[in-house]
């Protein structure tokens, strides 16, 4: 049984030892994260670093791609029901500015659970991280990717600023403008010279590293993981 986790439509979330182990499972969509599957995420997310027996988190994608940004297409999907038991007209749309920032803001909040965390999260990037994607992918503790990802946010060139903006602490003012004003995207190997990303490795090399790094990591009493994880992100 689990305490957070209610359903597990998009994703896949397993325990191995001492870490656990979260999916993104919508191949056939790249993994592009609809409202719903921003709410399991998060979900999942809370189960880990509420369950005494994890230590580390590993967040990956399924099939081709990490994640290939927001799943516009689903709509503003309830996370209880389809069909919702309310009227929406009563509630915010994205028909003005402040709405749009009020419920952008929402959405942000859902992804920064795992800037908040007390356990360290590893996201294991492969194909695609793109918009969306990379907004999930950039609030990991630690990102190792396969040499040909790709990373970035397209979106800059037309939609606005990304929502969780963790460019600038990552790579310094410099190449955060420089991906933020053209919305370049970067591959694995580019990414880790810059610092975008811890390392990059071979397609075929990339799950026994990060396996290593997050099994290495839980050898480390969660007290202290917390401490030191938690003691950076204040800094930040």
């Amino acid at each position: 049984m689990a305490k957070w986790l209610k359903s597990t439509q998009t994703l896949l979330f397993e325990i191995r030892g001492h870490v656990a182990y979260i999916t993104l499972n919508q191949p056939e969509k790249r993994n592009a994260l609809s409202n719903f599957a921003m709410h399991e995420l998060h979900d999942a997310m809370m189960e880990a670093d509420d369950r005494k027996q994890v230590r580390c988190v590993v967040l990956a994608g399924a099939g081709k791609d990490f994640c290939a940004g927001a799943d516009v297409a689903s709509g503003p999907v309830s996370h209880d029901s389809a069909e919702p038991e309310y009227d929406p007209a009563d509630y915010r749309a994205r028909d003005n500015f402040e709405d749009d920032a009020w419920l952008t803001e929402q959405g942000s909040g859902l992804r920064l659970v795992i800037h908040h965390m007390h356990k360290p999260v590893i996201a294991k990037v492969h194909g695609n991280c793109l918009a969306a994607g990379s907004d999930v992918a950039l609030n990991c503790d630690i990102i190792l990717a396969s040499t040909d990802a790709r990373i970035g946010f397209p979106a800059t060139r037309g939609l606005g600023s990304p929502a969780n903006h963790m460019w600038l602490y990552l790579v310094g003012p410099q190449w955060a403008k420089r991906m933020l004003l053209t919305g370049d995207v970067l591959t694995g190997a580019d990414a880790a010279k810059i610092g975008l990303v811890l390392d990059a490795y071979p397609p075929d090399r990339l799950d026994a590293e990060v396996d290593r790094l997050a099994n290495r990591i839980a050898l480390m009493p969660a007290d202290l993981l917390a401490t030191h994880q938690r003691i950076v992100n204040l800094g930040l």
